[in-house]
């Protein structure tokens, strides 16, 4: 993700900076953004003006705006954090591409509260849309505007989140629907491969268009109720990862990482998906490009 934010930055014309303690991938980080331009039909050569640095205060020493993209793990990111306040310039708006954790607790004890927002992009960066600015309770207003006019500026939708919850909103719903979509699997209701054919030869064909309360005031609200009152007591209510997902990891079946997860993948599958998602994608924001 880190690489995706920084080929978008860097396709806009500005001066990105990217630190990475790890050597070994640092030297795949031009790589990796020359193959994403590559894929999404941009020059490749943009890669070549990103500055790499096992530095942080270096490449934070001059920013006006610093994006960090580490683990979702809290305790990395609050010392992340510790070390962008001592080091960036006191005017530096310093952003968390968190998937779900609050921003408060990440900004937790920091004198600089109101310059530290969350800025949640999508995977790949490049091509989707969407980026949740997330304000928090220190966050200023001002933070909020200079972050969303920056992100309009490069060619992004900026969604204003303002409750500081834990994966805000897009996320929210998609782990819901995740969180049932596992449930039905682990009860044998249908595998994964009827699971995932389900969703795309259905409603989401038109989820691009039309957004769940566009729905519900289409088919009408009368309706959604009489519906919710049969199908909400049935729909998976646990509170902790389902089992059957803790199993599959606790086995190995990582996904597209080990060539297993809820189903097993050939690397030629693998491929092909994510040129499938790339395709799709590059044509969505064709059909978004103002004529």
């Amino acid at each position: 993700m880190g690489a995706g934010i920084a080929q978008v930055f860097a396709a806009a014309g500005l001066h990105v900076t990217i630190f990475e303690p790890v050597a070994g991938v640092r030297d795949t980080v031009r790589c990796s953004i020359a193959a994403d331009l590559r894929l999404f039909e941009r020059d490749e050569s943009l890669a070549d003006a990103v500055v790499l640095t096992d530095d942080l205060a270096h490449a934070v020493a001059g920013a006006d705006y610093v994006t960090e993209a580490a683990l979702e793990k809290l305790e990395l990111k609050q010392s992340i954090f510790a070390d962008l306040v001592r080091h960036a310039p006191a005017t530096a708006i310093l952003a968390s591409n968190t998937s779900v954790i609050p921003i408060h607790r990440i900004a937790a004890g920091l004198p600089t509260s109101d310059r530290i927002i969350g800025t949640h992009w999508w995977n790949p960066p490049g091509l989707i849309p969407l980026v949740e600015v997330v304000q928090s309770a220190g966050t200023s207003l001002a933070t909020v505007a200079a972050t969303m006019n920056l992100l309009v500026s490069i060619g992004k939708a900026p969604a204003h989140v303002a409750k500081d919850l834990p994966g805000f909103v897009a996320n929210r719903l998609q782990h819901a629907l995740w969180r049932e979509a596992i449930a039905m699997v682990a009860e044998g209701i249908c595998d994964a491969a009827t699971l995932d054919a389900c969703v795309k030869n259905s409603f989401g064909l038109r989820l691009a268009v039309l957004g769940p309360l566009e729905n519900a005031d289409l088919v009408g609200l009368d309706l959604t109720l009489d519906i919710h009152k049969t199908i909400i007591p049935e729909l998976d209510r646990m509170d902790r990862p389902n089992p059957y997902l803790e199993q599959q990891v606790a086995q190995g079946r990582l996904g597209f990482k080990t060539g297993a997860g809820f189903r097993t993948w050939s690397q030629e599958e693998m491929t092909a998906l994510r040129q499938r998602l790339a395709s799709h994608l590059l044509q969505a924001q064709r059909n978004r490009a103002p004529t």
